[in-house]
């Protein structure tokens, strides 16, 4: 399916979308499951990829046979991923570079699962923290990815867009689910090998020629209008 042209909004994911933090994530994640005796691969990463803290207390709990326990377990994984972004974090290959190319055309957002605290840091310490209009985290809607509550957030705060005629950029499988259940075009750039995504579309990296191609010539719905009236 061809990328459209003609868009109300474009919004991107945060953590291992824009930014190289699912590292930081993983080995806080790891530490978390090595104190409970359990090892940590692809497997366990599957359930805590693209969820909030909450979320993934309550699948840890679960994975641990702890019931009860997830709440312990959000403010745990909190408190390691806080001293993992304090160390800094790089964005992903191309990520500035695509943003740029589309500032000034259309509106631009970040939907994230992360609270705001961990967003900010990690698009300021990946200097792209300049480059969005609004940024939409987890604090800010009742209920997050996979619900369709965070693209749509971001959609009205960028003017209004029509989630319709808007693009979400997601490399998990919870925030593809998000962005689809709020009627945006999915592409997907999976941040872990092997994963498949229910996405319109697929790229390995953002600096595949086909996006990079793209964002230079796709214009803001209204604005073609405009231009053809």
């Amino acid at each position: 399916m061809p990328l459209p042209l003609d868009v109300d909004a474009v919004v991107f994911d945060c953590d291992g979308l824009l930014v190289d933090t699912e590292s930081a994530w993983t080995r806080a994640e790891t530490r978390i499951f090595a104190e409970h005796g359990h090892g940590f691969g692809p497997e366990q990463k599957a359930i805590v990829i693209g969820t909030t803290l909450a979320a993934a207390g309550e699948a840890m709990a679960g994975w641990f046979g702890r019931p009860g326990d997830g709440e312990r377990l959000a403010r745990r994984l909190h408190e390691l991923v806080a001293v993992e972004l304090a160390g800094g974090a790089d964005a992903r290959p191309g990520a500035r570079e695509l943003v740029e190319r589309l500032r000034g055309r259309v509106p631009i957002a970040v939907a994230s699962n992360s609270p705001r605290v961990f967003v900010e840091a990690a698009l300021r310490t990946a200097g792209v923290d300049d480059l969005f209009e609004h940024i939409v985290t987890a604090d800010d809607v009742v209920h997050a990815k996979p619900a369709p509550d965070l693209y749509l957030a971001a959609c009205a705060a960028l003017g209004g867009a029509d989630p319709a005629r808007s693009v979400a950029f997601e490399d998990s499988a919870t925030g593809a689910r998000s962005a689809r259940a709020a009627g945006l075009y999915v592409v997907g750039v999976p941040s872990l090998p092997g994963v498949t995504l229910e996405v319109d579309v697929v790229f390995e990296a953002l600096t595949d020629p086909a996006l990079t191609g793209w964002a230079p010539v796709v214009s803001r719905t209204r604005d073609r209008s405009a231009d053809a009236g």
